[in-house]
């Protein structure tokens, strides 16, 4: 099969585009043949070996490369296979996940049952493929940490990117007052998703309102923390 791999850090031009084996699925393991796939901020840092520091930290980062061969957090597909232990998917099912052991920049990857969820019907692949790293960053954000609940005021800050455009929605799902930062262009694009206000970060620093707000999602990075957390009860 085909699939672009990394076997050193540097900018994009170190993807190679091989030829390899296609996967065997092990007893609890699914392959899919992917249909689409999007690149993340976790992709770029994976290639680039950046921030530095983050070689030295146990995990997929290596000093000289990183420990995934082939990069793809979020994958859409089809199911080609199932190992001898899978019950909830069968050959033919459209499926989508976020790999926690990379894979999606190839034609197959194996994925632990557990890990995969069935697609959604109203979706196209390349519209699923989008979706899990994102909106699971932002789920994970304002439910499980934020504990965001009806009728708090919640902060967006990157209200247009792929993480905040998911916070917005699901910060308005559940039941918050949503406000987002973003510039003006993308004003309409955040209200349209469930913003009740927006602030240009261009033209006013959210953190200097004099606004305060039970959780503060982040996405952007763009303040510094101590400034965020004045602002914010969470």
């Amino acid at each position: 099969m085909k699939a672009f791999v990394l076997d050193q850090y540097g900018s994009a031009e170190v993807l190679q585009l091989d030829d390899i084996d296609q996967p065997v699925p092990g007893a609890d393991e699914v392959l899919v043949r992917v249909r689409a796939t999007s690149v993340q901020p976790y992709d770029w840092h994976h290639m680039r070996g950046e921030p530095y520091i983050a070689r030295l930290m146990p995990g997929t980062l290596g000093l000289r490369k990183s420990k995934l061969s082939i990069l793809g957090a979020d994958m859409a597909g089809e199911v080609e296979a199932v190992g001898s232990a899978v019950t909830e998917f069968h050959p033919g099912d459209e499926v989508f996940a976020m790999l926690a052991r990379g894979g999606g920049f190839a034609e197959y990857v194996c994925v632990r049952e557990a890990e995969l969820a069935p697609k959604p019907a109203n979706l196209s692949y390349e519209e699923a493929a989008a979706v899990p790293m994102a909106a699971n960053t932002a789920l994970l954000g304002l439910r499980d940490v934020g504990r965001a609940q009806p009728g708090q005021k919640v902060l967006v800050n990157g209200a247009s990117g792929g993480v905040g455009t998911f916070a917005v929605q699901i910060a308005r799902a559940l039941g918050a007052e949503v406000t987002g930062v973003c510039s003006a262009p993308n004003a309409d694009l955040v209200r349209s998703i469930g913003a009740d206000e927006v602030i240009d970060y261009t033209t006013q620093d959210f953190t200097r309102t004099g606004q305060r707000y039970d959780v503060l999602l982040d996405a952007a990075g763009s303040r510094p923390g101590r400034a965020c957390r004045e602002g914010a009860d969470s």
